[in-house]
């Protein structure tokens, strides 16, 4: 596997300066809540300088009761606080083979934090959706321009729909991240939280909710067989269509030992990890020591939160002889969904979540 790189800033790994992208490196996770100030950082854009007394937030579209809100009455509204675990959804990119283009994460592009805020919900019912609504838009005030021939001409903001029915759900509007205003680069003043999918659909800087009432064809939400991006082939019986990526896939990842660590020959050794779902418990986590040959059941720390990880330990007794020892992590949710084996290829460079073996050296 590839070596960590080594430019940090702020203790995370800097994954690209313009537009800014900071990965937590996830050898530090010690807790079930991530700090904020190592929680991973993904953009598209410069990072929109917004005056909070001058924002407004606009909902409209297929509603009969459009209008428009600010920050002060907003807050004002009932609101709720959830842990929620958001992760890239090219998180683990780094692994593909053969490599790809864009964002190298490795294992950190995910993590977990309490979100406090409006339910979408509260929102929604006052503009009254019309019969005909189908999807909610959700609009971010991040924007440039890009080198993509195909893509539209002039200034692009990032917007990604959901199905009205999971914006009625569970869908947040968030203005706090662990008990304090969010920063700049986590989406002050709000942005959405919606448990449970990849966090492209957690837009950042929100300005504008537009219900709908046909499928969103933007740019960040899939628009043909050409160019797709945050979309992957989903197979029929007789044809595959791109679909916009959404939920979160079962995946367990391992914090500690790291890849190419040495611990020491028949000592007690932790490894350590956090494991996660879409609108499930976790079930159970297995872990190889052995490359797969055997598995093992690890111990669930904490309690469970749905669309919130579950961190894991094990106690393994290292070999007493030196050599290459390698290691695998398995989740299993409720539902019965298990990590794959192999890389399922219709899911292009997103969606990772087959087995990633780790090696550490026994000496």
């Amino acid at each position: 596997m590839p070596q960590e790189e080594t430019k940090l800033r702020d203790g995370r790994i800097v994954r690209s300066e313009s537009p800014l992208n900071l990965e937590m490196p996830f050898s530090a996770l010690d807790s079930f809540l991530t700090p904020t100030k190592s929680f991973y950082v993904r953009t598209h854009f410069p990072i929109p300088a917004i005056d909070r007394d001058a924002w407004w937030l606009y909902v409209e579209g297929e509603v009969e009761k459009p209008f428009a809100i600010n920050y002060q009455e907003l807050i004002t509204l009932q609101s709720a606080t959830v842990p929620v675990t958001l992760e890239c959804a090219g998180n683990n990119r780094i692994f593909l083979e053969p490599k790809v283009k864009r964002v190298q994460w490795r294992l950190g592009a995910v993590g977990t934090a309490d979100w406090t805020g409006v339910p979408l919900s509260t929102l929604l019912n006052r503009a009254i959706p019309k019969p005909n609504a189908r999807e909610v838009i959700l609009e971010g005030a991040d924007c440039g321009m890009l080198e993509d021939p195909k893509s539209p001409p002039g200034e692009l903001k990032f917007a990604r729909s959901i199905p009205l029915e999971k914006a009625r759900r569970d869908v947040l509007l968030a203005c706090k991240m662990n008990g304090e205003d969010l920063l700049p680069v986590h989406g002050f003043p709000l942005r959405a939280i919606v448990p449970g999918w990849y966090a492209m659909a957690s837009v950042k800087w929100l300005q504008r909710i537009i219900v709908t009432d046909r499928p969103f064809t933007g740019y960040y939400q899939t628009i043909d067989w050409q160019r797709t991006d945050y979309g992957r082939w989903q197979r029929g019986e007789d044809i595959a269509e791109l679909t916009p990526l959404s939920e979160l896939q079962v995946k367990a990842e391992i914090a500690r030992p790291g890849e190419g660590e040495t611990v020491a020959a028949n000592t007690s050794v932790r490894v350590f990890g956090a494991a996660w779902a879409c609108d499930a418990e976790i079930a159970k986590v297995e872990l190889s020591t052995d490359g797969g040959a055997t598995w093992k059941d690890t111990k669930l720390l904490g309690e469970s939160n749905l669309n919130a990880w579950r961190l894991w330990e094990f106690n393994w007794q290292a070999p007493s002889q030196p050599g290459k020892q390698t290691l695998i992590a398995r989740a299993t949710d409720s539902l019965g969904r298990t990590q794959p084996v192999h890389r399922d290829p219709d899911r292009g460079i997103y969606m990772i979540n087959h087995l990633l073996p780790i090696e550490v050296n026994v000496q």
